[in-house]
């Protein structure tokens, strides 16, 4: 009755009235003198909502006049954290919304506040500008941590600038480092705070196929969990040997493929990793470059490793046939008929495979450029004999790329080239 009884003017503004009625408790920012506010949640918790809002009210209170919106890849700034169902655009009322000129990577409120969008792939984009609030989203997800750095320089204008990070945790030494640092505010939420609000399909599969699992204790619950015993590598010893940025006098460069056969909604991910080589024998370091894995159609990872191979210029594609045989190199020759293909075939178990790769980081020799999460998370929670059945697919095409740089897989392989090319040759002038 309430309710009703209320003029449009008033409803308007009670819908938007987010610090007072709809925010939970743990949506609010904290008190107190802080530099950075880290929510770590889980997945549906409301982060991009909470991050939006935050932005809002720095806005619509004159605390804030520049404002850095960095998100890991330009799509993500523009379609979750400005365009998004909970993003600026949406959360922003009638009468303080911004215009918002995509070309820019702009936005701007009635009161002259200007926010700008960056993406944490291009840390140069972020070496200048300066501001006196940020929202960083993803943080644990972003590539380059020259991106955060750069960020943090430039959060100097008035008198309090200060920071959101909205992101759900991993394990990596970027959060860790967040976590310890005495001038960061640590808000953790899950899944279940926001159930209420989640749709019954989400709850009913996500929920109940991650639930009690170690990726649901990370994607859920919000846990920053440990290293796992028994796992071939460790954070700390991938850590230990990261390098923002690849050599320029790279010998060989390699594309590994593990193929999915089928492209249903509970399919497996097709892993497309490129890994390069410098140097040879002893003196060999090898770098994994990039994480290209997604899940698609035959079709559409056919087309993404070949995206792979051009963009690093790459020598070859390592693609297992276990599971797709002929299949495998068809549909990659589909999209490019000239490519340099090599079939490789399991006859060994995982462990054997990936052994000899993952001892190459205990002797420093290998080298993660930048941060791959995704693919990192796989490397640090396989563990050989208890997950012999479970399908760590962007890790198997690191252990594929790894393993032709090497010298070649130690079971029999097809080396296929197009009829009449030579091994030498550019695939592209074939």
């Amino acid at each position: 009755m309430v309710i009703a009884s209320l003029t449009d003017e008033e409803a308007l503004a009670l819908h938007y009235d987010w610090t007072g009625l709809w925010a939970r408790d743990n949506q609010l920012h904290p008190p107190g003198d802080w530099r950075v506010w880290l929510l770590l949640a889980g997945r549906g918790f409301g982060k991009t909502r909470t991050g939006a809002e935050w932005v809002r009210e720095q806005v619509e209170s004159g605390k804030a006049r520049r404002i850095a919106l960095v998100a890991r890849s330009a799509a993500d700034a523009r379609d979750v954290m400005v365009e998004g169902e909970s993003g600026i655009l949406a959360v922003c009322p009638p009468w303080c919304k911004p215009k918002y000129e995509p070309s820019k990577r702009r936005l701007t409120w009635p009161n002259g506040a200007i926010a700008t969008t960056y993406s944490a792939d291009e840390p140069n984009l972020l070496r200048g500008p300066q501001h006196d609030a940020a929202w960083a989203d993803e943080r644990a997800a972003w590539r380059y941590d020259d991106a955060w750095d750069q960020l943090m320089f430039g959060l100097r204008l008035g008198a309090d600038p200060r920071c959101v990070v909205t992101t759900t945790p991993r394990p990596t030494k970027a959060i860790r480092e967040l976590i310890a640092d005495p001038k960061t505010y640590v808000t953790r939420g899950s899944t279940y705070d926001n159930r209420a609000n989640l749709a019954e399909a989400f709850l009913e599969t996500i929920i109940k196929r991650y639930e009690g699992t170690r990726l649901g204790r990370q994607e859920l619950n919000a846990e920053i969990l440990d290293d796992v015993e028994g796992a071939l590598w460790t954070m700390a010893g991938i850590d230990a040997t990261r390098v923002q940025q690849e050599p320029d006098d790279l010998l060989r460069v390699v594309v590994g493929v593990d193929p999915a056969v089928t492209s249903g909604e509970a399919s497996n991910e097709t892993g497309i990793v490129v890994c390069a080589m410098q140097g040879r024998g002893k003196d060999a370091e090898f770098f994994v470059l990039e994480d290209y894995s997604l899940k698609a159609s035959p079709d559409g990872w056919a087309r993404r490793a070949v995206q792979a191979f051009e963009a690093w210029d790459a020598d070859i594609v390592v693609g297992e046939v276990n599971n797709g045989g002929d299949l495998v190199e068809h549909v990659i020759r589909t999209v490019a008929p000239r490519i340099p293909f090599k079939a490789v075939r399991a006859s060994r178990g995982k462990q054997k495979r990936a052994e000899p790769v993952a001892a190459l980081w205990e002797q420093g020799r290998a080298h993660v450029v930048g941060n791959l999460p995704e693919l990192e998370t796989q490397m640090t929670t396989w563990v050989p004999g208890l997950d012999e059945d479970e399908s760590p697919d962007r890790m198997d095409a690191m252990v594929w790329a790894m393993t032709e740089l090497m010298g070649g897989s130690s079971t029999p392989t097809t080396m296929r080239l197009p009829k009449g090319a030579s091994r030498i040759a550019p695939w592209r002038g074939l």
